[in-house]
């Protein structure tokens, strides 16, 4: 039977898992400093691309991994990776002006926050279905919404540390959070069932299975323009403060959490599928507006990252439903797949970005390039969701245990 600490302990191991995710990334301002990191727009985009390998070889392994030790075990591997990254996070920063020995560990801490990722968030959701056998729906919903509000918080405790002086305040938090989690946790019995599970379908592919795996692509490339040179930009181009680059960040994190329940609750009056046509073509009109924006209008930055966020917010969830309502025989495999393909957009717009910036390209000029990115998705919308219902909820449909779900953002 579960108990109140099991789902206790789900939910609050989202929330950190939710602030570890976005600890990197909301330093931004602090790794290309010229005070403190000094990385070039090129190093620090490359530093994302161990977190992308590993989090998709993670997540492709977790399922098997799972199966053979149990969910539990891979739960708390996760914990333990996201635990490294963040040590290493911290040992960098006493190194930080010997760029040849900190970048090196920056780039093994982001290769074990995306393992971390990639092992973790797979089996909370699996836990969280587990554990909520009559409620999954709601349960899982939850869960990503947790997700959400850890990743919303850590851009603000990013400004909070950095207006009291010590910015390396953010990962000595997420460090004692991820400590404390995980002695909670080993002695919790935490089980999915996992071991139990059949293995994954086998045989071709369908031809619409790679649609949704071209639209979460293209939805993780507009997702991570955003979050992880929001405040770069609007230090850069919009000439705001540290603190308010970092506001920008929250908004953009609290209204991809904040959109998913709104959406989730207004299907009886708008429809999903005709949210999943609407908004790439609403993102691509706010990345436009970014892409404009003149010198000195923070508040407008601060509005149109939150408008970003509310625009994503609905996007990766209901691909997977999608998905899963059409390829009722692979639905593990479509929901694995979504977020792998997910995975590889982020490395896109993490590194990708990097040398385009390096070479003199305005970062204004990256979110035109995103509006493009988000049209295309949106055209691309009508083929993947052609004749086909609304599903009754916006998160993804409970998948075998062993199978990753989703995560926020």
């Amino acid at each position: 039977m579960t108990t109140r600490a099991q789902t206790t302990v789900v939910d609050l191991a989202g929330v950190v898992q939710g602030i570890v995710l976005v600890t990197i990334p909301a330093l931004s301002t602090i790794l290309t400093d010229p005070g403190h990191y000094a990385l070039t727009s090129a190093q620090y985009g490359v530093m994302f691309a161990p977190q992308v390998l590993a989090a998709i070889a993670a997540a492709l392994a977790g399922a098997g991994l799972a199966r053979r030790h149990g969910t539990h075990a891979v739960y708390l591997a996760g914990l333990a990776c996201s635990l490294v990254s963040m040590v290493l996070l911290l040992a960098s920063a006493a190194v930080m002006h010997q760029q040849h020995v900190a970048y090196p560990l920056l780039l093994a801490a982001t290769a074990f926050l995306g393992a971390g990722f990639g092992l973790a968030v797979p089996a909370l959701n699996s836990l969280a279905a587990a554990f909520h056998p009559a409620n999954v729906d709601r349960a899982v919903l939850i869960l990503n919404a947790l997700l959400g509000l850890g990743t919303a918080l850590a851009p603000v405790f990013v400004a909070v540390f950095v207006g009291l002086g010590f910015w390396w305040g953010l990962p000595i938090l997420s460090t004692l959070l991820l400590i404390a989690l995980l002695a909670v946790s080993a002695r919790l019995p935490m089980h999915s069932g996992a071991r139990s599970a059949a293995a994954a379908t086998g045989g071709p592919l369908p031809a619409r299975f790679w649609l949704y795996l071209a639209f979460a692509l293209l939805y993780g490339i507009c997702e991570t323009v955003n979050g992880n040179w929001a405040q770069l930009d609007m230090t850069t181009s919009v000439g705001a403060s540290t603190t308010t680059a970092a506001l920008a960040l929250t908004a953009f994190w609290a209204m991809v959490t904040l959109g998913r329940l709104l959406f989730a609750a207004i299907t009886r009056w708008l429809p999903a599928r005709a949210t999943f046509h609407l908004l790439p073509f609403a993102l691509a009109g706010v990345f436009a507006i970014i892409a404009a924006l003149p010198r000195g209008h923070d508040v407008q930055g601060v509005l149109a990252f939150g408008a970003a966020g509310l625009c994503c917010s609905a996007l990766l969830p209901l691909t997977i439903s999608f998905g899963q309502g059409e390829l009722t025989g692979l639905s593990a495999t479509v929901a694995g797949g979504v977020i792998a393909a997910y995975q590889l957009g982020y490395g896109i717009a993490a590194f990708g970005s990097g040398p385009l910036v390096s070479a003199g390209t305005p970062l204004s000029h990256l979110y035109a390039i995103a509006a493009f990115v988000a049209i295309a998705m949106g055209l691309l919308s009508f083929a993947v969701a052609h004749r086909q219902r609304s599903p009754r909820t916006l998160h993804p449909a409970p998948a075998p245990a062993h199978a990753p779900i989703t995560r926020s953002g």
